[in-house]
């Protein structure tokens, strides 16, 4: 009994996944798990569950399996936990069994030397369903092809939406944030030609950082607004993946940049910063990838979890290292703000880099959990809002780091006088409260 429970508390979590759903093709080859998720959607009053199941071939032939023991469902995860309860309390043997799921068919409607089922379902319960299937019997291995299509239709019954109902407006949210990325290019590119005298190098790497993000968006926009039409990207997720890819590498290669002050405070990197970078960019390489395969398999793969699993890994590690530059450049500067005899402007130096310390702690980190916490506690239809909050966050990090590390024309760092040296110095001696 324990195993079981833990197998379908396992299925809950695979539940809780959010990926999006449009036309899907699995290939299933030899399996022998009891439950296989795979796809999500939120249906309208106006759903529709288009399965086709081709090439079936269970392990064992034998015309006397109770084939009814195996097949699809849709169900709710409020509804899956109580299926749980009734499998521990013995109430039904075979989730296929439960009062509580939307049964679409079971193999026992395969005729005989058939080796293929279709059915369309007309879904008219609202909620976020997940399609499952269902194999209760002991050590039977099953392969086959499946082609999923979920959708909604508008009120005429004749436009098919093939976007989840809660991210149906995606492409125009992206579309929005493309052009605000736009603008705020815009608006970079005009800062440097003014301050063209005090440019340093790192400025025009934010300014291809703030490009890649524009095309990114664009390209995100652009995917699913095709899928939102016709389930399918057209070539614009292997764009997106590409430019996703671009803009995480230069991302947390700028943060790495700025954190160890390079080009605008020194022109070189030690060789514990290049370290950095060159664990940095790998690992970026890897949860690319990972990000890719989770997106593009679904819940269904074997290795699923253990792709996801790589993929959180990896990226906790990347967030963890690019923090180590800022907190050098920060004892650093504190070191030197006593022993140089330039408190004041070592001092400025150093609240900037504690500031930013801070943004990227809470862009990285309580950006994170709050977009999680939305994606969890949200209602299914208004799961664009997750979506919305992490991408703001994302836009009020880009516009602190242009900010705070603009090119200026009267640097702050260097125009200071005798009584502002002497408060900074001040100021030094009371501030060993902040330690990293």
């Amino acid at each position: 009994m324990a195993p079981r429970f833990l197998l379908f508390s396992l299925v809950i979590s695979l539940l809780l996944s959010l990926s999006l759903a449009e036309i899907h093709f699995s290939e299933i080859r030899s399996d022998d798990r009891q439950i296989i998720p795979f796809d999500e959607f939120g249906f309208t009053h106006f759903g529709r569950l288009e399965l086709n199941v081709t090439n079936i071939h269970l392990s064992n032939p034998n015309p006397d399996l109770d084939r009814s023991k195996i097949g699809f469902f849709l169900c709710t995860l409020d509804s899956w936990l109580h299926v749980i309860n009734q499998l521990e309390d013995g109430e039904v043997a075979c989730a296929l069994q439960s009062d509580l799921i939307k049964p679409v068919f079971t193999f026992n409607d395969l005729k005989k030397d058939q080796n293929s089922l279709s059915k369309m379902v007309t879904q008219n319960d609202a909620d976020q369903f997940t399609l499952v299937f269902a194999n209760c019997l002991t050590s039977l291995k099953v392969s086959m092809d499946v082609k999923s299509v979920m959708y909604n239709l508008d009120r005429g019954g004749k436009v098919r939406d093939y976007l989840s109902a809660g991210k149906t407006i995606l492409p125009r949210v992206y579309y929005l944030l493309s052009l605000i990325y736009l603008g705020l290019v815009c608006v970079w590119i005009y800062v440097l030609y003014r301050k063209r005298l005090t440019v340093y190098r790192i400025h025009f790497f934010m300014l291809a950082v703030a490009i890649l993000k524009t095309v990114n968006l664009l390209c995100e926009a652009e995917d699913k607004s095709y899928i939102k039409r016709t389930g399918y990207a057209h070539g614009w997720d292997v764009l997106f993946y590409i430019f996703s890819f671009l803009k995480g590498i230069t991302l947390f290669t700028l943060i790495v940049l700025i954190g160890t002050g390079w080009s605008f405070l020194k022109p070189y990197l030690q060789d514990k910063e290049k370290k950095v970078l060159m664990i940095v960019i790998p690992l970026q390489v890897v949860a690319n990838i990972a990000q890719v395969v989770i997106d593009e398999t679904g819940p269904y793969g074997q290795d699923w979890i253990t792709w996801k699993q790589v993929f959180l890994l990896v990226d906790v590690v990347c967030c963890c290292a690019v923090l180590f530059p800022i907190v050098w450049s920060i004892k650093n500067l504190r070191e030197a703000a006593r022993t140089d005899g330039k408190a004041a402007v070592n001092l400025m130096k150093l609240t900037l880099f504690r500031q930013y310390y801070i943004v990227v702690i809470c862009y990285i980190y309580f950006t994170r959990v709050v977009v999680y916490a939305l994606e969890t506690i949200t209602s299914y239809k208004y799961l664009w809002t997750s979506v919305v909050a992490g991408e703001l966050a994302t836009l009020a990090f880009y516009v602190f780091t242009g900010y705070k590390f603009r090119p200026e024309a009267h640097n702050p760092y260097f125009v200071v006088d005798d009584d502002e040296e002497e408060a900074a110095a001040e100021a030094l001696k009371l501030e060993d409260e902040f330690e990293l």
